[in-house]
């Protein structure tokens, strides 16, 4: 990603205009940078999921199909409210960033065990609520 955002200036894509430090300039290249690969990286694993499940729909119509994953979307932004804010703030680096549990732990300032920690309970209570939702 940083090899990227150093083509954009390279390559004059990105250009410094002097209304704000180099540095909080470049920061800002980068960021954006990475908010792109992100948006691919989904997109990309969109695309897959939508495959695999076309592949894997045996006898499914097409609207029941999208029933369920409606069902586990709003599943899923119903459960994340109940983690704890750093829990969220860790999956959402990880998961919708593509930050490393390690580059997380640099973002927010935290130690790496820690950062792992909120990681995995996070997951965990998630899995947890998921499951809970499915069964009622």
């Amino acid at each position: 990603m940083l090899h990227t955002a150093y083509c954009k200036v390279l390559d004059g894509k990105a250009r410094f205009e002097g209304r704000s430090s180099f540095t909080t300039w470049f920061f800002g290249v980068v960021r954006r940078t990475a908010q792109e690969q992100a948006r691919w990286r989904w997109l990309r694993v969109a695309r897959l999921e939508r495959w695999w499940q076309d592949a894997s729909v045996d006898g499914k119509g097409e609207d029941e199909v999208e029933a369920d994953a409606d069902d586990r979307v709003a599943g899923l932004q119903a459960a994340l409210p109940r983690l704890s804010p750093r829990q969220q703030e860790v999956l959402h680096l990880v998961f919708y960033q593509g930050l490393t549990i390690q580059e997380s732990a640099e973002v927010l300032g935290l130690p790496v065990g820690t950062a792992r920690t909120h990681y995995e309970r996070g997951k965990a209570r998630l899995r947890h609520l998921l499951l809970d939702e499915e069964l009622s």
